[in-house]
């Protein structure tokens, strides 16, 4: 899809799973805004980040996640291209609806689809 990639890299850091069971969420939530230190934000269904699809990470590589990479903590979503990977993440708010994070807001797709 890019000219960017890069393979066999390799991310340390809690799964979002994880940090939900923690939460305990209400039924009525389907929807995560992740909310970088910046106020960027980025929008998404909670079957994205659950089931092992999403992390919090704070290491590339085995060391320190650098803050030009968005640390000291990143929302890390790869099947989602790294649109909706949040650098500097503050905050995940749960919801009930699907509003719009910053792309979204601009005219990308919401579910961050490039075609």
């Amino acid at each position: 899809m890019t000219t960017w990639s890069k393979f066999d890299t390799h991310f340390a850091g809690v799964s979002v799973d994880t940090l939900l069971e923690a939460a305990r969420p209400t039924a009525d939530a389907h929807f995560v805004m992740a909310t970088s230190k910046t106020g960027y934000t980025t929008n998404l269904p909670l079957e994205d980040v659950t089931g092992g699809k999403a992390w919090v990470v704070y290491e590339y590589d085995g060391s320190p996640l650098p803050p030009e990479h968005g640390g000291p903590a990143r929302l890390f979503v790869p099947h989602l291209y790294f649109w909706k990977s949040a650098k500097w993440v503050r905050e995940l708010v749960l919801q009930q609806h699907d509003d719009p994070g910053f792309w979204e807001q601009n005219g990308y797709h919401l579910h961050g689809d490039p075609f």
